[in-house]
C-alpha cells in the first residue's frame, strides 16, 4: 500500500489531492513540519532532507511533491485521464508543473506569510507589495493560456491543472482577488470545487 508522510497544511496536500482523485488506497502518516518529527532517525532514513512530503510505494521512496504527483499520475492515472495519453500533453504537464513552482509558488507564499500568517511584528508590507507585482506576469500567462478552454490541456481536468491549482489555492487564504483574471478565476474555482480536493483538505 502507498504510504504518504506529511500533513495537509503543507505541500503534502498535492499528492493527497491526487490520490483522492485516483481513488487510491494509502496510509497517511501525519508528520508535522513544526517541531522535531522530521528529524527522527526513522524518517531521516526515508527523506534525509528532513522535509515533507515523502512517498513510499513498494521499494520506491520519493520526495518532492511535484515529482510524487507526476509519478502517481503516470503510474495510476492513465485510465482516469488524469495522466494525458499524448506525449505532447505529457510534456506540457511537466512544463506547467515546473513553471508554477518557479514562477508562482515563492512570491505567492511570501504574500500569504507576510500578509496573513506571520505574527504582525514579523510581517513585511514591502514584501507583500513587491510580490503582488511579481505575480502579475505569471497570472497574465495563466489568464491567456486558459482563454477559450476549460483546463490547461483542453476540456478535461488533468494532473497539470491539479499541480498548478495546488499552488494557486493559497490565493484564498492570502485574500488575493483574481477579478482582473476572469479565466484564471473561473478555472481555479472549477478545480477547487472538485470533491477530491475537499477530501484532501480534510485529510
Amino acid at each position: 500500500m502507498l504510504k504518504l508522510y506529511g500533513i495537509t497544511q503543507s505541500r503534502a496536500f498535492r499528492p493527497l489531492w491526487l490520490m483522492h482523485e485516483l481513488d487510491l488506497e494509502y496510509e497517511h502518516v501525519r508528520l508535522d513540519y513544526r517541531g522535531d518529527q522530521l528529524n527522527d532517525p526513522v524518517y531521516l532514513a526515508i527523506n534525509p532532507n528532513a522535509r515533507i512530503p515523502a512517498l513510499v510505494d513498494g521499494d520506491l521512496v520519493l520526495w518532492e511533491s511535484m515529482a510524487i504527483n507526476l509519478y502517481l499520475a503516470n503510474k495510476y492515472g492513465a485510465d482516469s485521464g488524469l495522466w494525458p495519453a499524448r506525449i505532447e500533453h505529457q510534456a506540457l504537464t511537466q512544463q506547467w508543473s515546473f513553471w508554477v513552482m518557479s514562477e508562482v509558488e515563492t512570491p505567492l507564499l511570501s504574500v500569504l506569510m507576510h500578509g496573513r500568517v506571520l505574527p504582525i511584528e514579523k510581517r513585511d508590507p514591502e514584501k507583500v507589495s513587491r510580490n503582488l507585482g511579481v505575480l502579475k506576469a505569471p497570472f497574465s500567462v495563466l489568464e491567456q493560456a486558459l482563454a477559450g478552454r476549460a483546463y490547461l490541456l483542453g476540456e478535461d481536468f488533468t494532473v497539470a491543472d491539479l499541480n498548478v491549482a495546488s499552488v494557486l489555492v493559497w490565493c484564498k487564504p492570502a485574500r488575493l482577488e483574481l477579478d482582473d483574471y476572469p479565466h484564471l478565476k473561473a478555472w481555479l474555482e472549477r478545480c477547487l470545487a472538485r470533491p477530491a480536493r475537499k477530501l484532501a483538505q480534510a485529510a
